[in-house]
């Protein structure tokens, strides 16, 4: 597919604040594409989540009958062969998604890049569909604050989280830009501004 908008992946550790990243590149014009939106959409889907009752019987679903994603997080994150099958159900649906609304963007002469915000980029490739990668920087301290907040989580939670995902090393060294959000969003507003420019005026060829 012939591709005209710049792309651009967010990565970090877990709690970094690539979502509120994500709100600013949103602000100045971009559309952001969210992965963990997109897998609780298709979770949602009738089909899938029969599969996820025949896989795991009722406990999945809630008393809503939505998906209970605490209850399928504690299933996968607790055991990598289900967590792999997991993933081979819903990462095909949602990369048909992406492609699609990466379609719609590159068409719409409103967006002016398009951001890719998923906790995988680099484990499930999708850094090779992107003209840039941005690295979203934040002290352990201050990201656990933010999960304990937001999420409820403590300390073992996002270990839990962090050993399914590359180290933060790594995923540093491969990225072009680095934002650091320890501080208010008046420090983090000129960071975004300052990329984005640079991001805008890029040929929008692959890396």
């Amino acid at each position: 597919m012939s591709r005209r908008k710049p792309i651009v992946g967010l990565c970090g550790g877990v709690g970094a604040g690539k979502s509120i990243v994500a709100k600013e590149f949103e602000r100045l014009g971009c559309l952001v594409i969210d992965s963990d939106r997109l897998n609780h959409e298709v979770l949602r889907r009738p089909d899938v989540l029969q599969t996820l009752q025949d896989w795991w019987g009722d406990r999945v679903v809630a008393a809503d009958g939505r998906p209970d994603h605490r209850r399928i997080a504690e299933i996968v994150f607790s055991n990598p062969d289900e967590k792999r099958r997991l993933e081979s159900l819903v990462h095909p649906l949602i990369a048909r998604l992406r492609e699609d609304m990466i379609k719609r963007g590159d068409e719409d002469p409103a967006v002016e890049a398009i951001i890719l915000d998923s906790p995988l980029l680099f484990e499930s490739n999708l850094d090779r569909l992107c003209n840039s990668i941005v690295f979203v920087e934040a002290s352990e301290t201050r990201r656990l604050q933010r999960l304990q907040r937001e999420r409820n989580w403590g300390r073992d939670e996002l270990d839990r989280r962090q050993r399914c995902q590359k180290p933060l090393a790594a995923k540093r060294s491969r990225s072009d830009f680095v934002i650091n959000n320890d501080g208010p969003l008046g420090q983090l507003r000129p960071q975004v501004a300052d990329i984005f420019g640079k991001v805008v005026s890029r040929p929008s060829s692959a890396r």
